[in-house]
């Protein structure tokens, strides 16, 4: 089970589209601050606090590599979040499921229903064409 901060802190992270769009560019492969501040309109510091958020909640990593820090995606955050809206998925299918068949069994009533009408109206018309034809 995970917990809940760890949970917070990476649905956190991945509200704001920013952070969302640098893991989409990760998922390409490891890249430099500079390169993946490079479509953003903001300074480099600025962006830098999108990166901290990001590898505080551990949606990335960030090592030495000579005079660069490549960041990489890490995914373990990401399956952590997708085991939880698992469970809630899972219910929600069932719930719809459930849903289906008991509006099938109200569709299956109704048509029963209006099938007896039908044939009870037509009984009831044949009888009166024949009393007024003066028939039984």
């Amino acid at each position: 089970m995970i917990s809940q901060d760890r949970l917070s802190a990476t649905f956190s992270a991945l509200a704001d589209p920013t952070r969302r769009g640098i893991l989409a560019t990760l998922m390409a492969g490891e890249a430099s601050v500079q390169k993946l501040a490079a479509p953003y309109a903001m300074t480099l510091p600025g962006f830098s606090k999108h990166l901290k958020v990001l590898e505080r909640a551990g949606l990335i990593e960030r090592s030495r590599s000579a005079q660069w820090r490549p960041c990489r995606l890490s995914a373990r955050p990401l399956k952590e979040v997708s085991d939880w809206l698992e469970r809630y998925r899972i219910f929600w299918e069932a719930s719809f499921d459930r849903l289906d068949d008991y509006l099938r069994e109200l569709q299956s009533q109704e048509s029963t229903k209006s099938n007896s009408l039908i044939k009870k109206s037509r009984t009831t018309t044949v009888a009166a064409k024949r009393r007024k034809s003066g028939r039984r």
